[in-house]
Formats: C-alpha cells, structure tokens, sequence
C-alpha cells in the first residue's frame, strides 16, 4: 500500500505559499490507518520500550495506536497550559511564533525507555522541545517517530544534529512557496 499517496495536500493554508500534509486523508482508511500503524511499530517491537509519548496533537492519534499496537503506556505531551501542574515545560519558537509544549512531572520515571512520537517533523523546534522536557523527565529516548519528514526544511538534520536519528514512514517537500524563518540552532 503506498501510504504518500493517501496523504492529501492542501496548497496556501494555513497562510498563502505553504502546504499543509493532511494526514486525516490515510486515517480515515482502516486498512490505510493499520498498515501506517504497524510500520511505524515494526522496528520498534522487539526493543525495550515503557511508554509511547504522543505530541499534541496529531502526535496522539499515532502514539495511541502504537502504544496499543506494542502493548505499551501512552503519554501525552501536550500545548502550554493544558496540563495540571506539576509539569516540566518548555517554550520554543516555530514558523508561526512562540509556543510551549507540558509534560506531567508524574508521567514517566526516571530511566523510563520511551518511544517519542508527531505526525510531522518540519523545522524541528516542536520535537526538540519534546525531547528537553523527556531529558528533564530523566527518560531515555528509544527512538523519535514521524508519518512524515519535510525534508526540506532541516528538522531531521536537527534531531540527528542532537544525537536522535528520526525515523519516518514518508518524506516530502515542504512544497513552501515562502521561506520560513530558519529554526534556532540546537
């Protein structure tokens, strides 16, 4: 089944001269949605994993399946103040202006082995939160996961720059007719 095909593009939003991957296309197919799920578990399945941890949001709809695929806890990393407290939190800056991403200090033990999962992995800044709040959390990063690379924009160089080499079902274009700002350097 050739997933890329089943990933719709839809051209100037969320603004003008960008492309958005929407992934709502494969996931409505059942067949579509199970054969992701599984090669995004596959080489996963015989590691030592605790936990799955999903970035909000899409990042849940995947990190769900999987967790349920290998048997395992799912952890949510959610949007800046969407967490009770006690969280460990961090900001960072995307395309489209400062953000901040919320883990639950009571999510994960320390050494916990943790599979790290998005929908996307553009320029980065989103993943590389994540893994500051898995690294404040004590946990040890197994793998970092994504549907889909935007190869074009850095955020893959960036992970493997940190010493996390991402794994990705498909890879496109970003397909942006704008230059987005260049992410901070890790």
């Amino acid at each position: 089944m050739e997933l890329k095909n089943l990933i719709r593009t839809v051209p100037n939003f969320p603004r003008p001269g960008m492309h958005f991957r929407d992934i709502t296309t494969l996931m409505r197919d059942p067949q579509a949605f199970a054969a992701a799920t599984e090669a995004l578990c596959q080489p996963f399945v015989n590691k030592e994993i605790d936990a799955v941890v999903g970035i909000e949001a899409r990042g849940f709809i995947l990190a769900g399946a999987m967790a349920q695929r290998l048997g395992k806890g799912f952890v949510p990393i959610r949007k800046g103040g969407k967490l009770p407290p006690d969280t460990y939190r961090e900001s960072f800056t995307q395309e489209f202006g400062e953000e901040a991403v919320e883990l639950a200090k009571s999510a994960l033990k320390p050494g916990a082995k943790v599979l790290l999962v998005d929908d996307t992995v553009a320029t980065g800044g989103t993943a590389m939160a994540a893994l500051e709040l898995l690294e404040q959390a004590q946990a040890e990063v197994v793998a970092t996961v994504f549907l889909i690379d935007l190869n074009d924009l850095g955020g893959a160089e960036r992970l493997r720059a940190a010493g996390h080499e991402p794994f990705s079902l498909v890879s496109f274009p970003s397909g942006n007719t704008e230059p987005l700002p260049k992410p901070p350097k890790a």
